[in-house]
């Protein structure tokens, strides 16, 4: 039996991959996805009927014959962070579609589709996508080349100059690639299919590209064993009302009937269950709409979006393989529980708590952060807990960068904690923010340990202002530069130290500081005004050569006035010590 080709298509978010898939479809996904960009996999089932009537004059014209009973589409997230994801849709699919904005040609999360794409060998179309916001661009009746061929010569020239501009970056990753029709040998050059999401243009050429190809290249793989036994992964778990949770699956071979018995990955032990009910989507219908229409079936076959009502469902999580029940049974749970929990086990001593929607998800946040070098400390699936919360906050004192909670596609929590919950369901804004995060916390921490440090501050004594000469003197002083605070050491502009700051009034009130331009008088220990210390006088504050050294270290948070300052008493150190602070 030959069955329906698995689709995947794949790229870099905003490209437009949803919107393509929308276009065949006829419906609108892409509009209403989390900020336009797909953040699971879906699947959509085109039937060969479909596929005639948008190919319709095309295969006419070449003849070709269909004997494929249709494509099954995955829509793949498309940002670097779902590695993972792109792994298992790369792996699982038979051929794929990556699209690329005609405009901006590969970026770093195209390429690594490229990458994955080789790594398993899956053949792949470009779909050039966006050529409708060319410049001059204008949609002209007739089949692509036509329409292409109607363009006036300036537009045509901008159209040919960034088609070849994308063919030569494909190049440069090793793949050779041309503009569909002018591909000689498929096995050796990728085609490329101009495309417009937006207006339709290529879609015919895509489709027919996509199926021609999968029938003449790809026929061994997709005969499958009819009643064998069926392999798959779950999309989603979900409520529904009238039959409680149920598994939006892909089955990607062999065959499920009602009553049969399958083994399902969870949290904890295999689940093992017999299906009481499958349920498959219509036609173009998208398994995660909330409005798309199922119908039950006594069995199904690869390859195949399903929805299954089984006992237990509630275990089940997103991205888990479900399996039939047959053969050695314990040797199959034995593989379901170690995939299951290499994703959940606790990787490192420390680091952050990272809570998901799925398997799948779980994977692709676990990826992303490892690649910027942040530890994963916990990591599970669904909502975040009591428990979480009192893990993250456990963590505060001794590493309070990674007493973070990071949750993707998750609801959000109330709970009060010291520790800092980001939750986004936008992956790579869930990363950012995070990012954001962790520059100003470690900002606020390194201004926290320099405030404890003696601050550089240079002060003028005022004339006509001595209120005490001793015990202590006390004698009103204006800040020239700096923050001057109580328990600041004091020295001549020769270096030698003569006093401490006891304490700073302003209008006989105390205060903590004073700021450049400000007056206040000052309590001095150990002085006598008019012997160590006369009016007029300029002092700096006494800088511990240690202090200076972590001031450098930290220079980027100081403002240029303290650094100039810093200089300065830096200058007057050295003429003693020349290595002062080095």
């Amino acid at each position: 039996m030959i069955r329906q080709p698995i689709v995947a298509i794949m790229g870099h978010v905003d490209h437009g991959k949803t919107s393509l898939l929308d276009k065949i479809r006829g419906t609108a996904i892409a509009a209403r996805e989390a900020g336009g960009i797909t953040q699971a996999i879906g699947a959509s089932i085109i039937p060969l009927g479909t596929i005639k009537s948008i190919c319709g004059a095309l295969l006419e014209q070449l003849k070709i014959v269909l004997t494929i009973p249709g494509l099954l589409f995955i829509d793949t997230p498309g940002h670097a962070a779902f590695v993972n994801l792109r792994k298992r849709g790369g792996n699982l699919a038979d051929i794929a579609i990556l699209v690329v904005d005609i405009n901006d040609g590969l970026m770093p999360q195209t390429k690594e589709s490229i990458e994955i794409l080789k790594q398993y060998k899956t053949p792949f179309i470009i779909a050039a996508n966006k050529i409708d916001i060319i410049e001059g661009w204008s949609k002209k009746p007739g089949t692509l080349l036509q329409n292409i061929s109607s363009q006036s010569a300036d537009v045509q020239k901008k159209f040919e100059t960034k088609l070849y501009a994308l063919v030569a970056q494909v190049f440069e990753l090793g793949i050779q690639a041309d503009r569909f029709d002018r591909v000689s040998d498929y096995t050796k050059t990728v085609a490329v299919v101009p495309v417009s999401a937006k207006t339709g243009e290529g879609t015919p050429e895509l489709l027919m590209m996509l199926t021609g190809l999968a029938q003449k290249f790809l026929e061994q793989n997709l005969n499958i064993e009819e009643k064998g036994p069926a392999k798959g992964t779950i999309l989603e778990v979900k409520e529904q009302k009238g039959l409680g949770t149920v598994l939006d699956t892909i089955i990607y071979d062999g065959s499920l009937k009602v009553n049969d018995q399958v083994l399902i990955g969870t949290l904890d032990q295999p689940l093992q269950a017999k299906i009481k009910a499958l349920l498959q989507p219509t036609h173009l219908t998208e398994m995660r709409e909330k409005k798309a229409k199922f119908s039950p079936v006594k069995s199904v076959s690869a390859a195949t979006g399903v929805r299954l009502v089984i006992p237990g469902a509630e275990q089940a999580v997103a991205g888990a393989p479900i399996m039939s029940a047959v053969g050695d049974i314990q040797k199959v749970k034995d593989a379901l529980h170690a995939e299951m929990h290499e994703v959940l086990i606790e990787t490192d001593r420390d680091g952050v708590i990272i809570k998901a929607d799925s398997l799948g998800s779980l994977e692709a946040l676990m990826t992303l952060l490892r690649e910027k070098g942040v530890p994963i400390r916990k990591s599970g699936i669904g909502p975040i807990s009591k428990n979480d919360v009192s893990d993250a906050e456990a963590t505060l004192a001794n590493d309070p960068l990674h007493s973070v909670i990071l949750g993707f596609n998750i609801p959000k929590t109330d709970m009060p904690t010291s520790a800092h919950i980001i939750v986004n369901d936008i992956i790579y804004r869930l990363i950012e923010d995070y990012e954001a995060w962790k520059i100003s916390k470690k900002k606020q921490i390194e201004l926290s340990e320099l405030d404890i440090l003696v601050r550089p501050c240079k002060i003028e004594l005022l004339k006509g202002y001595v209120f005490r000469q001793s015990n202590p003197a006390i004698v009103g002083v204006e800040v020239v530069a700096g923050i001057l605070k109580p328990n600041t050491p004091l020295m001549k502009p020769d270096g030698k130290t003569v006093t401490d700051v006891k304490g700073i009034q302003v209008e006989q009130e105390n205060v903590l500081k004073l700021e450049r331009g400000k007056q206040g008088a000052v309590s001095m220990s150990g002085v006598i005004i008019g012997r160590q210390l006369n009016e007029g006088d300029i002092l700096f504050s006494a800088i511990p050569e240690e202090h200076f050294r972590q001031y450098k270290e930290h220079k980027e948070h100081l403002p240029e006035e303290e650094k100039n300052l810093l200089k300065e008493i830096a200058e007057i150190m050295r003429k003693s010590n020349p290595v002062w602070g080095i």
